[in-house]
């Protein structure tokens, strides 16, 4: 027994010396590639067994005959083990070389592929982590040229429309400074209406502006859906009693919410101005909410447009988005226009359609509350859906 203890005594000094001086050469060279590390391991297990079989017989355990043989046979066993570590790990470099190629194509522009070929648990774990960031990142990069592209598409369409108007506004007040208008009174009167429409758009974008930057600040309190729509069929019942059109609110369930009371009017208030001017004189504009068995409430509004052409149910509610690819503001439709002032601009009758930020404004303001709008054709129009999460009764 002591003799046991002493051959694993001896054993065990000379196999730590060899790991030690494995460590090290590991630690130095482990900016190196992985195959050098895996024949440092292999040829640290080798170098260990030789190192113990080395003391031990240095102590006289062995016999010169046993020796040899043991010797010959770590020797053997170091051959084989280090071809094996240069394999693997040219394998496992080659695959990882491999994986940094496809990786490239991030810089580039394009998606990753994984490459071919059967890979190790963790790179093949990195190849699925990559394909998953390549295609949030291609979803990024279209989402950013889309907002990129509805940016510069804003910019043109406001910087055309709010040059209708001043446009106006100076041919009036040269009219009304040389004297040549005969009723001032109207051009008053319009004037103060242009002025007003360049106030709306104006808070419109900072409105805009400010969901975009995330500092819309609500201040959530219950209510009844049922008070929400009847205030904004209040304010709306002016504008469809000019342009002829009808208001229907009779299938409004009385279902609590937790919303801003001014921000959700006003998007009540924008899809009902977009359905009044949208819908033909003698038209109906319904307006309904129900709960849902989700334990959500829908808020509908109905026009008779026509419908939208199927290519544009996605853009609807983008920024600057009208329906049409003309960039000046026409006229509601049912609305007559007034007669013609300076430099051909009508006088009176209703304003004109807004820069097509009121749809943007109520999805912004929907996804705030945590809630999600939408639009599909119905048989003679569209129906615009707000859909918010109901109050706990």
């Amino acid at each position: 027994m002591h003799d046991l203890l002493l051959i694993a005594l001896y054993a065990f000094l000379g196999a730590a010396g060899a790991g030690l001086l494995g460590a090290l050469a590991v630690r130095l060279l482990r900016h190196r590639s992985v195959a050098v590390s895996l024949t440092v391991v292999a040829a640290v297990a080798v170098t260990a067994m030789l190192a113990g079989t080395l003391a031990v017989a240095w102590a006289m355990f062995l016999s010169p005959h046993d020796l040899t043989v043991v010797t010959t046979v770590v020797a053997m066993a170091a051959v084989v083990s280090l071809a094996t570590a240069l394999l693997l790990g040219r394998w496992v470099v080659a695959r990882s070389n491999e994986l940094t190629r496809a990786a490239r194509s991030f810089g580039d522009g394009g998606s990753f592929a994984a490459p071919d070929g059967e890979a190790t648990a963790e790179l093949a774990e990195l190849g699925r982590e990559l394909a998953a960031t390549s295609a949030r990142l291609a979803e990024s990069r279209e989402r950013e040229r889309a907002l990129d592209a509805s940016r510069r598409e804003l910019v043109a369409w406001i910087s055309h429309d709010l040059r209708t108007p001043l446009a106006g506004l100076r041919a009036m007040s040269e009219a009304l400074e040389d004297g040549m208008v005969e009723d001032p009174e109207r051009y008053h009167r319009q004037i103060r209406t242009e002025v007003e429409r360049l106030n709306s758009m104006v808070g419109d974008l900072f409105e805009l502006s400010r969901i975009h930057a995330g500092a819309l600040c609500l201040s959530p309190s219950r209510m009844s859906v049922y008070d929400l729509v009847g205030d904004a069929l209040a304010g709306a019942d002016p504008l469809a009693r000019e342009l002829g059109v009808r208001l229907v609110g009779d299938r409004v369930e009385a279902v609590p919410v937790e919303v801003d009371g001014k921000e959700m009017t006003r998007v009540l208030g924008n899809l009902l101005v977009n359905a009044i001017r949208r819908t033909p004189a003698d038209g109906t504009v319904a307006v309904a909410a129900q709960r849902q068995a989700d334990d959500t409430v829908v808020l509908s509004v109905t026009d008779g447009c026509g419908g939208i052409p199927e290519e544009d149910l996605p853009r609807v509610f983008d920024t600057g988005w009208r329906g049409n690819h003309a960039r000046t503001p026409t006229l509601p439709l049912g609305a007559p226009p007034g007669p013609p002032g300076p430099g051909g601009l009508p006088l009176g009758g209703p304003p004109p359609a807004g820069a097509g930020l009121g749809l943007a404004i109520v999805r912004g303001i929907v996804e705030a509350h945590a809630g999600r709008a939408g639009v599909r054709n119905v048989e003679g129009g569209c129906r615009f859906e707000v859909t918010l999460p109901a109050a706990g009764r």
